[in-house]
């Protein structure tokens, strides 16, 4: 079993920073060839992708809307992700979820096998 938990979301103005963890746990669990994303879901919005990480983390992934302010990371030592997140707007307001999977960093929502139970970030203007 694999267990993701998310920490890091709160309240911020339009313009500031945040910045999201994610701890990987689990029976045997490491992030080792596993590739980890970030997802967002707004209000009455279906579930989007923010940002994907390789396991050895050289390729990233990102939204076109997110290039530039947001930047994923990770410490396989530690079993962690990160989501830097910078110039924040309003429409950055969601929940936002980590994701595990070993079958290829991607963009898309169906590979990803582990998901965390998400954070909550609001952006206010």
């Amino acid at each position: 079993q694999v267990q993701l938990v998310e920490s890091g979301g709160g309240l911020v103005q339009a313009g500031g920073s945040l910045g999201l963890s994610c701890a990987a746990s689990g029976r045997a669990f490491s992030t080792y060839h596993m590739h980890m994303a970030w997802f967002r879901q707004a209000l009455g919005k279906g579930r989007e992708f923010v940002a994907a990480i390789s396991w050895s983390g050289i390729d990233t992934r990102y939204v076109d809307s997110v290039k530039g302010r947001f930047t994923i990371s990770r410490d396989n030592a530690k079993n962690m992700v990160y989501l830097q997140m910078d110039s924040l707007k309003p429409e950055d307001t969601a929940v936002y979820y980590c994701a595990a999977t070993r079958k290829g960093i991607s963009t898309m929502l169906a590979p990803y096998d582990y998901w965390g139970q998400g954070t909550q970030v609001t952006v206010s203007s």
